[in-house]
């Protein structure tokens, strides 16, 4: 069984590629299957991508990806599926898709995990927004031979179009990366942590007001943003730390308490609560905005907390920074369920099964 793989961004790099289907590869070649990787970004594009400036190299970067998108054509014979992870350009309709389900008559996963059929402009995208092409998300999950989603309320969206959808969630690999478990009883300060990138921190806003609060009276705690951009929040307990895959396990564990908020939108809903299970998979009890999946993954007073309002976030701070041992309790049940649900081991057979 021969695989392409048509993905946006260099391997490796980007959290969706790694935590979806590049953490399965090695399962797939054990297995017998044969693969290759087709990223549309070079690796000096991506380095570049949403740094102010260089519109030169970006656009030269963004023609290069088109090129070699259609050297790419030629070679699709081989191939029983074309595996297509969120588009196979950034900008545009999907001709590319088009071609390969008519022309080609492959048969394509199409495999998402946000609401990418919704505008969802930010500053480091806004120029290449009217380019975007949303629409197309249709039109792909119809020509489709599967629907790849991370959760149902995606699925829902894709089944419209094509009955042969399937939920593949994002997963953790607890075996080889995610594969320690912090322990709450180290004395040390306490730490509050965060991890994503430039697109989500603005979903910090909603909890700044609350840890100010806690700041004002005295706690003693630091709230660790680990992302690809610096936040500017007003803190004085933040510390902001680089994100670094080599580095990218280390730095979470030295969480006692993971936040997830969210806002309750469309674009919200689509979100696969990722945060929120690297954080259990690594034993560190997660907060949660009841938005989407978060309600899935985290079951209220079992492995973490589900805060709907300023208060919830308040008293649930309070609680697990004074409570080392209710941290290691809910900890606990944390990792438990992400391994017996949202892990590569529980699902891998359904991930296999996409291509059958």
């Amino acid at each position: 069984m021969r695989i392409l793989f048509i993905v946006p961004y260099p391997p490796g790099r980007a959290p969706s590629q790694r935590f979806r289907f590049e953490q399965y590869l090695d399962i797939l070649a054990h297995r017998g299957y044969t693969y290759q990787l087709a990223s549309f970004l070079d690796e000096a594009t991506w380095a570049i991508l949403y740094k102010p400036g260089h519109t030169v190299a970006k656009v030269v970067g963004i023609v290069s990806g088109f090129v070699r998108r259609l050297a790419l054509l030629l070679t699709l014979g081989k191939y029983d599926f074309v595996f297509i992870h969120r588009e196979a350009a950034p900008i545009g309709p999907p001709v590319l898709e088009w071609l390969i389900a008519k022309v080609w008559c492959k048969k394509i996963i199409y495999d998402f995990d946000d609401a990418i059929w919704l505008a969802n402009t930010s500053e480091a995208n806004r120029l290449a927004a009217g380019l975007k092409w949303h629409q197309k998300v249709a039109s792909i999950c119809r020509w489709a031979y599967k629907n790849s989603c991370g959760n149902s309320y995606l699925a829902a969206y894709a089944g419209q179009f094509n009955a042969n959808t399937v939920v593949n969630p994002t997963t953790i690999d607890t075996e080889h990366l995610h594969n320690q478990v912090r322990d709450q009883g180290v004395p040390g300060r306490l730490v509050i942590g965060w991890t994503g990138t430039h697109s989500t921190l603005k979903y910090l806003d909603q909890v700044v007001p609350v840890l100010a609060q806690l700041e004002a009276e005295g706690l003693d705690f630091e709230f660790r943003v680990i992302s690809n951009q610096p936040p500017a929040l007003p803190l004085r307990s933040l510390v902001f730390v680089p994100w670094r895959k080599d580095t990218e396990i280390a730095d979470l564990l030295a969480f006692h308490v993971g936040l997830m908020p969210l806002e309750d939108d469309l674009w919200a809903k689509g979100k696969c609560a990722f945060k929120a299970l690297q954080y259990m998979a690594l034993g560190i009890p997660a907060l949660v905005s009841p938005v989407g999946m978060n309600t899935e993954v985290v079951q209220n007073e079992y492995n973490g907390y589900v805060c709907a309002t300023a208060a919830d976030w308040e008293a649930r701070l309070r609680q697990l920074l004074a409570n080392p041992d209710l941290r290691q309790h809910l900890g606990k049940a944390a990792r438990t369920t992400v391994i017996e649900r949202y892990s590569v081991l529980a699902n891998t057979t359904n991930f296999l099964q996409l291509f059958a």
